[in-house]
């Protein structure tokens, strides 16, 4: 990688040293194409863990993280995805109905706590915040006199 430019003898003559050895032609493109190829792997393995964007679980999965991390609406984007590959997953509809009651849209929110206790009504999960967000509409409604929010 290196190459010796050539030796220098120190006062005394009796010994040589090694000069400081420069870089050999095209080692600086060398390295670049390294680092651009570790870093172009790198990219392409953090986007393989969402190859398949496709499917409802990988949507469901990517809402759920981003939802962990306050994004509301990118939740409720991608959770209605999932429901767009797959209308009939229960978990989908509750999980876009937790993401609009964040943002305030509690009468979509009903919608889809209801959609989603229609497809499965033994999940306790669902059941669960069903019955919680209920209870807090009906308060909402009757202090507020609103059905949705913002308006």
């Amino acid at each position: 990688m290196t190459e010796e430019i050539g030796r220098i003898r120190n006062l005394s003559g009796s010994k040589s040293f090694p000069i400081i050895a420069t870089p050999s032609e095209g080692y600086a493109l060398r390295h670049c194409r390294a680092v651009l190829t570790a870093f172009l792997l790198l990219a392409a393995a953090g986007c393989a863990s969402y190859s398949h964007t496709d499917s409802a679980a990988s949507q469901i999965a990517f809402g759920a993280n981003v939802a962990r991390q306050g994004l509301w609406r990118e939740a409720a984007f991608r959770f209605e995805q999932a429901i767009a590959r797959e209308p009939g997953n229960a978990r989908a509809h509750n999980n876009l109905a937790v993401a609009l009651e964040a943002t305030g849209e509690y009468a979509r929110a009903l919608t889809e706590y209801k959609k989603a206790l229609d497809l499965d009504p033994k999940d306790t999960h669902i059941r669960r915040n069903y019955a919680r967000f209920a209870e807090f509409y009906t308060s909402y409604t009757r202090t507020t006199g609103k059905a949705t929010s913002g308006s």
